[in-house]
């Protein structure tokens, strides 16, 4: 293996191996705690143009297994781990970490401390990082990266081009995708949901001409604030049809009913978050991934009210509209990876889909 650098904007150097391809690659450097689920991890758009660190010290011991894939192009930047495995060892297994990671051009690195590379975020927030060979030059890398901006339309990178369906005898569904995980629409498929899956940039009135039961705002990457014409439409249908959102979903539909967002100094991301959901009481542990979060200070007045909240550190994990059927949790209820135990929330959606006039085929 030839010799790889982490360089962060800060000054810090981090020398590894190289791992996966051995391309270049800048962008900003976060951390994920879970210790399984690296496929689902890589294939997930949410992590569109980052660089991801895993906590967990062995990575890749499973291998990759086609089924498990959340997306077919992984938007993912680069791969941080402490060791990869070279010789994975599972019965489903059909990739080792490594030729994905060349296979798709993703560069990584491997044999760097983790552990002080996580420190250092959760001190002093996400940083911009470059994965580059091991004889460059770290002066004029630092440089180049306080000046790099990190890109802002990731949504429109991995959101679908063009409009598609996922037949079901059940409910009629629009799912805006934003850079949608499988899973969720795997949860839809399991409840027999007839899915129309449609650009992140869909207005509302197209929408409507669809005649849907309801809407879905999936996951996706970067700042809910990029993507205007979302939170447009998703105003103007949350007066018209029950809405639920996922993540970014979430998001953009706390935006357009007025309230705002702020960025996190590290986020959440991994397999391992407690939340309460503060109508009954119980605690859940949930799959996370993202890097903004609704501010509570901004609910007033928007008829939305707090359901969920984070364990750890006190932010809003979930809202619920007080006259309309409106939800959103900011966690992921279809894991993948991670524990299913909320994944009665899309039970949730059905059975606010099932309770509403019908607008277009009567359904036994």
């Amino acid at each position: 293996m030839t010799q790889r650098q982490l360089v962060l904007e800060d000054g810090s150097v981090f020398v590894g191996q190289s791992l996966g391809a051995e391309s270049i690659c800048d962008g900003e450097v976060v951390f994920n705690t879970g210790m399984t689920g690296y496929q689902e991890i890589l294939s997930d758009p949410s992590y569109s143009g980052q660089i991801v660190a895993m906590t967990y010290p062995l990575i890749g011991n499973y291998g990759l297994h086609r089924d498990d894939f959340e997306s077919l192009h992984p938007a993912i930047a680069g791969l941080v781990v402490k060791e990869a495995a070279n010789a994975p060892s599972h019965w489903r297994s059909e990739q080792s970490l490594h030729d994905l990671l060349v296979a798709k051009d993703i560069p990584g690195i491997s044999g760097i401390d983790t552990r002080q590379l996580t420190r250092k975020i959760r001190s002093h927030g996400t940083l911009k990082g470059r994965l580059c060979d091991g004889d460059v030059a770290v002066d004029q890398v630092v440089a180049d990266l306080k000046t790099y901006q990190l890109p802002t339309g990731q949504v429109k990178r991995v959101s679908t081009p063009t409009m598609y369906t996922s037949p079901g005898s059940g409910p009629r569904i629009v799912l805006y995708d934003f850079g949608m995980k499988k899973g969720i629409l795997r949860a839809c498929q399991q409840r027999e949901m007839d899915v129309l899956v449609v650009p992140y940039n869909t207005p509302a009135a197209e929408v409507l001409e669809y005649q849907p039961d309801g809407v879905f705002l999936s996951n996706g990457p970067g700042d809910p604030k990029d993507v205007p014409e979302a939170i447009a439409a998703v105003r103007e249908l949350m007066e018209q049809l029950p809405v639920f959102g996922i993540c970014l979903g979430h998001q953009i539909m706390a935006l357009a009913a007025g309230a705002d967002t702020i960025k996190m100094t590290f986020g959440h991301r991994g397999a391992n978050h407690p939340v309460k959901d503060l109508q009954s009481g119980k605690f859940y542990m949930t799959s996370q991934n993202h890097g903004y979060t609704v501010d509570p200070d901004s609910l007033h007045g928007t008829g939305f009210e707090v359901s969920h909240k984070a364990v750890n550190d006190g932010t809003v994990e979930g809202l619920v509209h007080q006259t309309l059927p409106a939800a959103s949790v900011q966690f992921h209820p279809e894991a993948a990876p991670g524990p299913d135990d909320f994944t009665e929330w899309f039970d949730r959606f059905l059975t606010t889909l099932q309770r509403q006039p019908k607008r277009g085929v009567q359904y036994a």
